[in-house]
């Protein structure tokens, strides 16, 4: 296993800065996901610790050694292809084994690299096979074995689920995860998928434009996003965002624009009213499942809990909830519901909206406030 560094890592193809100054720090053990829409520069930042592409400025460091001039073979990586990038003519076994043949690995070391991988990803009965007669996930969990008999200090994974269909990406997420918790190896993994990036990595990075916006653990890029980016991105719907004004001279509020010929009053929760002052303008950010139905489980009395009388324009069952838009002070949101919440279009409903659970964010800047 390895640490990795990347220290003001900045590449330009001709006069395009495609990456502008990245810095991470992988601890030893990590699974670091790099997420981000396409054109971010994530894939390029994985080519670059792959040493598939020189870096304009900056370092990369495996257990703290400078690698900028270090050839790919050289760097002790496994890497594992979108395409899979198997070869057609050989087996299995012979793509797997490839590698270790080309470095002078003897045959029984080779025989044995490929009997305990198949085994670990449950493929004994495909060593004979060739390409064209395996599935898509058949195929990945190859490319993955190739990449795992070379037991690497570090993983790079570049949108490996992105050619299968939706049921064998969940399949194959969960085998990633089994198999990142039995190695514990150093792992880096591209994909533009925000579901992948929160169910797999130790910790996220979020990328846009070329600069890393976040880097944390799931939980904090989701609950706590640095931006306005990181909270549209990182979610599925993403979060809801009104334009709102702060009160602080009597009791201290979050205030939407007209709604039903009156503001709208949220209550500012204990820990923002430091940051904030009276007038401000803000934009507020509501996660969809932060706006439930106000019910029997709902007290108003409850410490920062507002209620907004919002009008239903679309219902969404999805069988597991119900995606509903709402209109709030003249703005399309999001709310999601229990499966059995079933509302008609133009009916009026209460939401709680815990303010806890807010984000606040600077409408000039976009950062969280």
């Amino acid at each position: 296993m390895a640490s990795l560094t990347i220290q003001n890592v900045k590449k330009n193809f001709g006069s395009v800065p495609v990456l502008k100054g990245i810095d991470l720090e992988v601890k030893t053990g990590e699974f670091v996901v790099l997420v981000g829409p396409s054109g971010c520069g994530k894939s390029t930042l994985l080519a670059i610790i792959a040493g598939l592409e020189s870096v304009s400025e900056g370092a990369v460091k495996i257990d703290q050694r400078v690698v900028n001039s270090v050839p790919p073979k050289d760097r002790d990586i496994a890497m594992v292809f979108q395409s899979y990038a198997l070869y057609p003519t050989m087996t299995v076994r012979g793509n797997m084994m490839f590698g270790m043949e080309s470095r002078g690995v003897p045959k029984p070391a080779r025989e044995e690299a490929v009997a305990r991988v198949a085994d670990l990803l449950r493929i004994e009965n495909l060593l004979g096979r060739k390409p064209n007669q395996l599935s898509g996930g058949q195929r990945q969990r190859v490319a993955m074995g190739r990449a795992l008999v070379r037991d690497p200090k570090l993983f790079l994974f570049d949108e490996p689920l992105s050619n299968l269909d939706a049921k064998l990406r969940v399949e194959m997420r969960t085998e990633i995860k089994k198999l990142y918790q039995q190695l514990g190896k150093t792992t880096i993994y591209v994909t533009h998928d925000q579901v992948e990036a929160m169910t797999l990595a130790s910790r996220i990075a979020v990328m846009h434009q070329g600069l890393v916006q976040q880097f944390a653990e799931p939980r904090t890029v989701y609950d706590r996003p640095a931006n306005m980016f990181v909270a549209g991105f990182m979610g599925s719907p993403p979060m809801n965002f009104l334009p709102a004004k702060i009160a602080v001279s009597s009791s201290p509020s979050v205030v939407l624009g007209e709604g039903n010929g009156a503001a709208i009053r949220l209550p500012l929760a204990e820990g923002m009213t430091k940051s904030v002052s009276d007038g401000q303008p803000v934009i507020l950010g509501l996660r969809p499942e932060n706006l439930p139905l106000f019910d029997r489980r709902h007290s108003e009395d409850t410490p920062y809990l507002g209620t907004i009388d919002a009008q239903v324009e679309v219902v969404e069952p999805t069988g597991a909830e119900t995606m509903v838009v709402v209109r709030i002070a003249g703005k399309e949101v999001i709310a999601r519901f229990e499966s059995h919440a079933l509302h008609a279009v133009g009916e009026r409903v209460k939401l709680a909206v815990d303010m806890n659970k807010a984000c606040l964010f600077d409408p000039e800047t976009e950062t969280l406030i």
